[in-house]
């Protein structure tokens, strides 16, 4: 019998996970906030009226040469978008510094000036809210470093690309001035 019982709260727990997860997926991406790098908290609320390209980053991954076609978009079209980096461990742990250290290595390697976020996670457990209401929205988790979402003028359409598309791709760069 109290086998039995140990189901109902493990049943009661996935149910309320599912529920929370459900409810990310509501309203808009404005909704969110994020602390970056230097502890500063930064609304995305600031950001309505304009799309929003964000991408989970890590240093020490085969792709983030990305970076650098990040900063182009960022300096060619910040009218239209605005790229927002979240670094993350998730994959390989290809992202071991620190807040500080990841900000060097950025500023120092790619003259990085766009917004990026505290180390945060984008997947599991742990998945910060904006991830998990990004993924519910796009239908797709990041299944590596790199992956990007592009949220729409209102912060409420999503679409998912992989690592293996770049951040200039003419897919992203057509959507983005349209």
């Amino acid at each position: 019998m109290s086998k039995g019982l140990g189901i109902v709260p493990w049943l009661s727990s996935f149910i309320s996970r599912f529920s929370s997860l459900k409810l990310e997926a509501k309203g808009s991406v404005y909704d969110f906030d994020l602390k970056t790098l230097s502890g500063k908290q930064l609304s995305l609320n600031q950001f309505k009226g304009k799309k929003l390209l964000i991408v989970n980053t890590a240093s020490k991954c085969g792709f983030t040469s990305q970076y650098q076609d990040l900063q182009q978009l960022h300096n060619s079209h910040k009218d239209k978008v605005v790229v927002l980096g979240f670094p993350s461990n998730d994959f390989l742990w290809q992202e071991p510094g620190g807040d500080e250290e990841i900000a060097t290595f950025c500023e120092v390697n790619y003259g990085v000036t766009f917004p990026m976020s505290q180390k945060i996670s984008v997947r599991g457990r742990n998945c910060h809210p904006l991830f998990q209401w990004l993924a519910a929205r796009a239908g797709k988790a990041p299944s590596w470093n790199f992956c990007k979402y592009l949220v729409d003028e209102k912060g409420e359409a999503v679409n998912f690309y992989s690592s293996k598309v770049l951040p200039t791709d003419p897919e992203i760069i057509n959507k983005i001035v349209a």
